[in-house]
């Protein structure tokens, strides 16, 4: 019997090593490519494309009093919020009415605050909100603060009265909720600085279009938890309303919405969160407040006086977090008791709280001690002294260890990575993005690729997207270290994660302009500021990713493990990290869309490249047009970014699940 041998299969070399040979050949081509067809442009130097955006924004001003859209579409959304806003400030911030103050002054604008907190929330919350408000005066920015407040406030408003509607619809409608739930994705992962530009062209700069650009960001909280509030209504409940003769609009207003009322809440809190860090922001189109406060002193690297607004934002944010924390959990005390507490004492503490807020209104609206924060009271001085003596003191004390890790980052990493991919040929560059996102992501993601980088040529801003594509790689990169080191130590520590978990929403819900002020002390203005300032506003994010990654991690196999006799070490090393792949992707997909967000403001601060292209396009008439193709540039990196790295994750996820 003769024996027939098995063909003989070659095996095709796997992924991972044809990457790195893509890698090594780009570097050796590198080396003899160095600086060719790179496609630089000059700070002042425009293109054709640039030219006739800016040739379009000119038509667009021309045409705002004569174009039927904006006649009786546009220009009267633009009046109705600049209205809306100008009549808040009316009440809490500017001269009004023939009056050399507002309707309501300090005193009653804080009484009315501390009411309201101790209405919806509780007497600890009512202190707080109380001393936050005193604190804006004695920082000497009531008006600044009130401004903000103001800004704030009228966008929290229309975001609820569009948001909390879809959100309702959303959760009733499978059809509309897929509709929806894309255009959310794309609102949230579009850096915030990219819409400001399009916006002043419909909305001129002003309250206006910084209402609509705090919209935009502020939006999709209020629709995503208001529909997930509405679905998780039991089944149980809904079939026993409908056997009671129940309409659809009844079991709305009857089951649903009651049972939802506490994730409502909470999306309430994320949209004010959402609308108070853009409403700072939105101070490079002018919008009114502490944001313009910190925008000027940044631009004059003054850290006092960016310290000072910075610390009352910081304190704004943190009242209006705790204020609507405390009327969520309210809500979930008043929900799992099924009562709302004895209603007769509750009705005689609104009354008389309401009572003393009208009273302190009123002190307010006649007299002047009781309407203008007093001025010997500023203590805002010594805190900008403060600073800057503090500012002063780091720089001189701390200088080597700054400047080491300054230069360590900058010469181990940024470099190179800016040398490999702003000097190497434009086409070599696309062809090796095409070919990785291929390899890692697969070919929809590598069509996204191409199709990107021949973007990124027709806008005429390869070379400075090269080099904010370096930046946001070494960003991300020190972003993934601290989040895998964090977030494993969170993942396997229940204490370690009560400690942390604040500090992280913080950082999550802190705007972004106050990250800027100390680093900026110890730094100084250059590219390494932007990556801190970076890393500290995606950090957050990608951190709690991987700890989920780390918690989801089955426990049969970490205790089969564990009787087998691997080390801590090899525990996490072989087991936990392996099978939290598809987290830690996902916290790297976040990670580097969060990084993307902050180039504009790492452009206040010394990154140049796109984000300060896009600065000088507010600032500067003539690079107008630059500045529009420099945001369309920013949207670009972020959808290739993105749609490589999801799909890389749905891979790691997929290829993790078959094992």
């Amino acid at each position: 019997m003769v024996a027939v041998s098995a063909p003989v299969t070659r095996r095709l070399p796997s992924r991972s090593y044809i990457t790195g040979a893509v890698l090594l050949a780009w570097i050796a081509l590198w080396v003899f490519l160095n600086g060719r067809d790179t496609l630089p442009l000059g700070g002042a130097q425009l293109t054709p494309l640039h030219t006739r955006f800016g040739e379009g924004a000119d038509v667009i001003d021309a045409n705002r009093d004569s174009n039927p859209v904006f006649l009786y579409f546009v220009n009267y959304i633009r009046l109705f919020i600049d209205a809306t806003v100008t009549s808040v400030q009316a009440l809490i911030s500017r001269p009004s009415f023939g009056r050399p103050v507002p309707l309501a002054g300090w005193l009653g604008v804080t009484g009315v605050a501390t009411a309201i907190a101790y209405l919806y929330g509780n007497r600890k919350v009512a202190v707080l909100t109380a001393a936050g408000f005193v604190s804006f005066g004695l920082l000497g920015l009531w008006e600044e603060s009130m401004d903000t407040l103001a800004l704030t406030l009228t966008a929290v408003a229309l975001s609820l009265a569009v948001g909390i509607p879809l959100g309702v619809w959303a959760g009733l409608s499978d059809r509309f909720n897929r509709i929806v739930t894309p255009v959310l994705d794309f609102m949230q992962t579009m850096p915030t600085f990219v819409y400001l530009a399009p916006l002043t062209l419909f909305f001129l700069i002003g309250p206006a279009s910084a209402t609509a650009a705090t919209m935009i960001y502020a939006i999709p909280p209020a629709i995503r938890l208001t529909a997930h509030g509405i679905r998780q209504t039991p089944p149980a409940t809904l079939e026993a309303a409908e056997a009671l003769g129940v309409t659809g609009g009844q079991a709305l207003r009857k089951v649903r919405l009651p049972l939802a009322k506490q994730t409502i809440v909470v999306g309430i809190n994320q949209t004010i969160m959402a609308a108070l860090s853009m409403a700072t922001i939105a101070a490079l189109i002018d919008a009114p407040g502490l944001g313009k406060t910190v925008l000027k002193a940044l631009q004059t690297l003054d850290v006092g006086t960016a310290f000072n607004a910075g610390l009352a934002i910081v304190i704004m944010a943190i009242v209006l977090d705790r204020v609507t924390s405390a009327a969520s959990r309210r809500v979930e005390i008043a929900h799992r008791t099924g009562r709302s507490g004895r209603r007769r004492l509750r009705r005689v503490e609104t009354a008389v709280t309401a009572v003393v807020a009208v009273v302190l209104v009123y002190l307010s609206y006649t007299y002047v001690w009781a309407a203008e924060f007093p001025a010997g009271a500023d203590v805002g001085s010594y805190v900008r002294r403060g600073a800057d003596a503090a500012s002063g003191w780091a720089q001189e004390t701390l200088v080597a260890y700054t400047n080491g890790l300054k230069n360590a980052i900058t010469y181990a990493l940024l470099n190179p990575f800016e040398a490999l991919l702003a000097h190497s040929p434009w086409w070599l560059v696309a062809v090796v993005a095409v070919a990785l996102a291929l390899l890692l992501a697969g070919v929809r993601a590598s069509i996204t690729a191409a199709v990107g980088c021949v973007l990124l040529v027709a806008l005429g801003l390869w070379h400075d997207s090269m080099v904010t594509l370096a930046t946001t790689l070494v960003a991300t990169l020190l972003v993934m270290v601290l989040g895998v080191v964090l977030g494993v130590w969170m993942g396997r520590s229940d204490r370690v994660d009560r400690i942390l978990r604040p500090v992280l929403d913080a950082g999550q819900t802190m705007p972004a302009f106050v990250y800027l002020v100390p680093i900026l002390g110890l730094f100084g203005a250059t590219r390494f500021t932007a990556i801190i300032a970076a890393v500290v506003f995606a950090a957050p994010v990608s951190v709690k990713l991987v700890a989920e990654g780390i918690r989801g991690v089955p426990h049969t196999a970490v205790e089969a493990a564990t009787a087998g006799g691997a080390s801590t070490w090899q525990l996490i090393s072989k087991v936990q990290l392996p099978m939290a792949r598809a987290g830690i992707t996902l916290a790297a997909s976040q990670g580097l869309i969060y990084v993307l967000s902050m180039v504009v403001v790492g452009g206040l601060v010394g990154a140049g490249a796109l984000g300060y292209d896009v600065v000088a396009g507010f600032s500067q008439y003539q690079l107008r047009g630059k500045g529009l193709a420099a945001g369309l540039a920013i949207v670009v990196l972020g959808i290739v970014l993105d749609r490589i790295m999801r799909a890389a994750a749905a891979r790691a996820g997929g290829s993790s699940a078959t094992r």
